[in-house]
């Protein structure tokens, strides 16, 4: 029974690999790639935490390969439908606007005030719009263009099976994106200050009191960038301590394997050149041969938990 409930301990740390037939040299070579790869993770996810307005969204939005559209879906307002809507966007807004006096605490005259930034939003979407009216008259007409590229089965093998017809249909849509380009950087602009403002309102005291306040996006997909961004830099640098620490290796191995890996496919086939995926491609493999080892044994937390493993299935097991 024991074996049984610890069994997932045993796969957490390695099953019953023995770091020792490496020989030293080769012991060494591993705990430095773990930590090498541990300390990659963690600095990039700390780097993403600090920025506060890191996003996937440019990495998604230009994937290629076979996969891409399942990548591009992931996109939060990929084809900005919600940005567009109005009515939309101003409940969001007028949501955020109650929540953050909430939040702090607002007093009447503080309120009166985020109304005014929430009435200044709203007149410098109205005029964006207005201003972009014949673009966006155009991409709504194209919409339809790419709906059809998109839905009809048929055309769409076709055009996947001839490489040149293939690369029409993303020109198409790269044109038709350019479209709206302007004016949804425009809202997005809006967005963001909006949410400056209104948590600029809060004094001094209330500032320190309570945590900055985040206007989050409402999710387009069951599973967008809106999410993505806030969960990206915690995941790496989870992974990143993980591996620095030698702490379930093997699990945090094959998460940041599938990570690379998905940063490849995304980028198939990759390109030469610095912005190349075939770096992620080799970190990851680098990163199933942790997994694969039981590295985390060696100078790390695993190695106690291992003794946890041997002591319940004793002989079976060889030592580390």
């Amino acid at each position: 029974m024991l074996k049984f409930v610890l069994s997932p301990l045993r796969l957490c740390v390695g099953w019953s690999l023995s770091p020792r037939i490496l020989g030293l040299i080769g012991a060494v070579m591993l705990v430095l790639l773990r930590l090498t790869i541990g300390w990659h993770f963690y600095s990039e996810g700390i780097d993403k935490k600090d920025a506060g307005n890191w996003t996937a969204t440019p990495f998604f939005a230009n994937a290629k390969g076979p996969l891409a559209d399942n990548f591009r879906q992931l996109v939060w307002d990929a084809d900005g439908e919600f940005r567009l809507n109005r009515n939309a966007a101003m409940q969001n807004w007028a949501v955020f606007r109650e929540e953050v006096a909430s939040h702090y605490g607002f007093d009447e005259s503080q309120k009166r005030q985020a109304q005014a930034n929430y009435a200044k939003a709203v007149e410098q979407y109205d005029w964006i719009l207005l201003e972009n009216a014949t673009d966006l008259e155009e991409y709504a007409l194209g919409r339809e263009r790419i709906a059809k590229l998109e839905t009809d089965s048929q055309e769409k093998a076709v055009r996947d099976g001839v490489a040149s017809l293939g690369g029409q249909r993303d020109t198409i849509r790269r044109e038709w994106k350019q479209k709206a380009a302007p004016t949804l950087a425009q809202i997005d602009a809006i967005w963001a200050n909006y949410e400056i403002d209104q948590n600029a309102l809060a004094t001094a005291s209330q500032a320190e009191a309570t945590p900055y306040y985040r206007l989050v996006k409402p999710r387009t997909e069951r599973i967008d960038t809106s999410v993505i961004d806030r969960f990206v830099p915690y995941f790496d640098i989870a992974i990143g301590l993980c591996l620095l620490l030698g702490f379930f290796t093997p699990v945090a191995a094959l998460a940041a394997a599938g990570f690379l890996g998905s940063v490849f496919l995304s980028q198939f086939p990759p390109t030469t050149g610095p912005g190349s995926s075939n770096y992620q491609l080799i970190e990851c493999m680098a990163c199933l041969v942790l997994a694969a080892t039981g590295s985390g044994r060696l100078a790390g937390l695993d190695y106690f938990l291992h003794l946890i493993v041997r002591k319940v299935w004793g002989s079976q097991t060889p030592p580390a």
